[in-house]
């Protein structure tokens, strides 16, 4: 196993040989790139090491002058499919309430929006056993979509939407799958709360879509989870 020093002056691994090898041939890695072997202190170039020189293994990429670096290993996600994407995720989340929204009838609708514009609410020809199984219909869906997304985006990095236009979501620098904590909990957890803080929260959000629109294509909330969006 290996330690490698990126350009960006992170460590990334430990990883496998192979895993390097794959690295060299993409061009995000060189002979001239810092590694170090697990347990090992010292940094050594890639060149150095036997395993990449040639002297132990005659079936090892060609030097990388053979590699050309001009070549992406990955293709970032187009911003409109992303919106794409994330306008499907929402239509979905919508349709999965939309049952018990329509059992619980426009009386409850109304007081809701009533009780949203400072009103008293009025639950008057509102049946308590309609109102209850509304409810439980309404979270029920919710909370069944929300499970599968979690799932989806943990094991795959792809929600629903993302899966549907091809596109996922990995960590940066490394290309790995996002996972639990990084693709949904820090991507989407916490970001989600500071959207809710008042004022700040709105300022958040709009700075968060705007950063669509550096040349990475990284929102705010891929920066905080170090992750990026790219074409599956």
């Amino acid at each position: 196993m290996f330690t490698i020093l990126g350009g960006d002056g992170k460590e990334y691994g430990p990883v496998t040989l192979a895993q390097i090898r794959a690295w060299i041939t993409s061009g995000r890695a060189n002979l001239d790139t810092q590694a170090k072997l697990a347990g090992d202190l010292e940094w050594r170039r890639l060149g150095d090491i036997p395993e990449f020189n040639g002297t132990i293994d005659p079936n090892v990429p060609p030097p990388l002058a053979a590699v050309t670096t001009d070549t992406p290993a990955v293709v970032l996600a187009d911003r409109g499919i992303r919106l794409l994407a994330v306008i499907t995720d929402r239509i979905l989340s919508a349709l999965s309430v939309l049952p018990g929204f329509l059992l619980l009838g426009p009386i409850f609708i109304r007081a809701i929006i009533d009780s949203a514009q400072g009103h008293k609410p009025d639950f008057n020809g509102l049946e308590a056993g309609s109102m209850l199984l509304g409810i439980a219909l309404a979270g029920f869906g919710g909370l069944a979509l929300a499970v599968v997304q979690i799932v989806m985006i943990s094991t795959r990095g792809q929600t629903i939407g993302k899966r549907i236009f091809g596109i996922r979501i990995v960590r940066f620098g490394t290309h790995a799958p996002a996972g639990f904590l990084h693709g949904w909990l820090i991507r989407a957890v916490v970001p989600g709360i500071i959207s809710i803080i008042p004022w700040i929260g709105f300022v958040f959000v709009i700075v968060d879509y705007c950063f669509i629109f550096r040349e990475d294509r990284r929102c705010l909330h891929d920066l905080i989870a170090g992750t990026r969006v790219v074409k599956a």
